[in-house]
């Protein structure tokens, strides 16, 4: 919602809903795929976890435990959000992987554990 805000502040002034510019649109979703995509990159990076994973107790590592870095990060989020587009083509990839990991994880050779109590 702040990155919205900021996008119509910044260059909607005239903006008119039932008439949305092609450059505004395209700018705004930009923009929020930019900060979707560090979110969850920096999210990663620092801890290893989103809000969500804290909550159903996951973290995101390297296949040798390690904690996973920036490119990586960056990796994987691009990775998934073209899963996604592709009709969640990676993501159903888990459910016949013998390890249950999605294509985004094989790829950049990361896990998702479960944490303990």
């Amino acid at each position: 919602m702040v990155t919205a805000f900021v996008c119509l502040f910044a260059f909607g002034r005239h903006y008119d809903p039932a008439h949305p510019e092609w450059g505004f649109r395209l700018g705004l979703q930009l923009a929020l795929l930019a900060v979707t995509i560090a979110y969850f990159t920096i999210s990663w990076v620092r801890i290893g976890q989103t809000i969500g994973m804290r909550a159903w107790r996951l973290k995101l590592l390297r296949e040798d435990g390690g904690r996973i870095g920036v490119l990586r990060a960056l990796a994987r989020s691009f990775l998934a959000m073209l899963s996604l587009g592709l009709a969640g083509i990676g993501f159903w990839w888990a459910l016949f992987d013998a390890q249950h990991r999605t294509l985004h994880d094989r790829i950049c050779k990361t896990v998702m554990v479960r944490l303990s109590k």
